[in-house]
């Protein structure tokens, strides 16, 4: 028994969502998402909104082409999916409310796409599921204040917290909850 062909848009989203539950079943690891999109935030947007989810976003540029998606745009303390195109101190203001779940609905934590650039600036040191036992990995990112680690690691009591998806250009890197993060080096 054969399926209907994907569509070339279904293809797109498949291997897109493909791409980030590889990036949160091993954090760390740089992948490629699929050509099709001009930007990596616009591809993971079409790909994780749709009309039954909500969204948040401080740049209007930003709100304009999720909206297209059919989510509902939503305040930072209540959405599911943020995306930060710039980090900033007004930025960082509005994740402080994002949700973190509740231990009767940890699913409801709000998981953050953030921009940054990959192999320069903070370096970081990662452990936890996913990370090889007894080993680390390491990673640069520039572009996300110290101050949003610190943040993080305030907030984070698992199974409480975000999911944080990085993006630069059309690369993506996957930090779940439960991955422990070290600053080692700026």
């Amino acid at each position: 028994m054969s399926h209907p062909a994907y569509s070339t848009s279904e293809a797109l989203a498949r291997e897109t969502f493909n791409a980030l539950m590889q990036a949160l079943s091993y954090p760390g690891r740089i992948l490629a998402l699929p050509e099709g999109a001009e930007s990596g935030f616009a591809l993971i947007g079409q790909t994780l909104l749709d009309i039954e989810t909500s969204f948040f976003a401080p740049d209007e540029a930003m709100v304009s082409t999720l909206a297209n998606t059919g989510a509902r745009f939503l305040t930072a303390d209540k959405a599911a999916y943020h995306f930060y195109a710039n980090l900033d101190d007004s930025a960082l203001a509005h994740i402080t409310v994002a949700t973190v779940g509740t231990m009767l609905y940890p699913d409801q934590a709000a998981t953050l796409i953030v921009n940054c650039r990959f192999g320069d600036g903070v370096h970081l040191t990662l452990t936890g599921p996913g990370v090889p036992t007894g080993s680390a990995r390491d990673i640069m990112v520039s572009g996300v204040p110290t101050a949003f680690w610190d943040l993080r690691e305030q907030i984070l009591n698992y199974p409480l917290g975000w999911d944080v998806l990085l993006v630069h250009g059309k690369q993506v890197v996957g930090l779940p909850r439960t991955t422990q993060i070290k600053i080692t080096g700026a």
